[in-house]
């Protein structure tokens, strides 16, 4: 899965590389997580547009949200199945701009979260589906959820799970819910390359939704154990002069 990410590049390289008309301004966020506003790409009358919506995707369907399990992710294998994407699948395609995400490995009781980005530390586009709600009162609110699929095998000693990343050449073909059926976008989701990726372990930091800084970002400078750390010398004491058995005439100091 995927429940935290990062999007970090300047607006105007992320837009440089969606291609989109809008002009958003906004700041570098190190810590998104579920329930925040986050943006996306899709598009509008054939043209790419940039939008903020809630993460945590909502069906048309739902009477009312707040009763609805927040569905951050939605796998890959099952969109075309599962009535919560089916129609997004179909109709509502979108990428969602990133420059990293987050993964936590399980070590014995307790997980060690990982930071995983382009070895390039360029931005990346991941997957995803975006829905539409309308309250009986005239509520609106846009959602969207990130497509998962299986880890690579760089990845998979971390998580079994990652976001179905996809490619600048493949934005149209996953965009254009149009020309573009949802048979042949699924096809564009699948695990990326082994080398794309590189994954370092971070701070606990993380964990915390509150906390959004570079720091979160940075790989972990693990301490060394016990065994690793090599023993202080202990520090000898000086020899003692050995008296001469010889009688100089000169009285000793020692």
């Amino acid at each position: 899965m995927c429940g935290r990410y990062a999007i970090t590049t300047a607006p105007e390289a992320v837009r440089a590389l969606f291609r989109y008309e809008d002009l958003p301004n906004f700041p570098p966020r190190y810590n998104v997580a579920p329930t925040q506003p986050i943006g996306i790409v899709r598009l509008f009358e054939g043209r790419r547009r940039f939008a903020l919506v809630r993460w945590g995707l909502v069906p048309a369907w739902v009477k009312d949200p707040r009763a609805f399990s927040l569905l951050v992710n939605a796998r890959g294998e099952t969109l075309r199945d599962k009535p919560a994407f089916r129609a997004a699948m179909r109709y509502r395609r979108c990428l969602i701009p990133a420059d990293g995400f987050y993964e936590w490995k399980r070590d014995g009781a307790r997980k060690r979260p990982y930071f995983i980005r382009p070895r390039s530390h360029a931005p990346m586009a991941f997957a995803g589906l975006w829905e539409a709600w309308m309250g009986p009162n005239g509520e609106e609110l846009e959602t969207a959820a990130i497509v998962t699929t299986d880890a690579n095998r760089a990845l998979a000693p971390i998580h079994d799970r990652m976001p179905a990343i996809i490619a600048p050449e493949a934005f149209d073909l996953w965009l254009d819910c149009v020309n573009v059926d949802e048979e042949a976008a699924a096809s564009l989701i699948k695990p990326a390359p082994d080398d794309l990726l590189e994954a370092n372990e971070v701070s606990t930091a993380v964990n915390r939704a509150a906390n959004d800084s570079p720091a979160l970002v940075e790989p972990l400078v693990a301490a060394a154990s016990p065994d690793e750390v090599a023993p202080t010398p202990k520090k000898e004491k000086p020899a003692a002069k050995k008296k001469s058995l010889k009688d100089d005439g000169q009285p000793s100091l020692f």
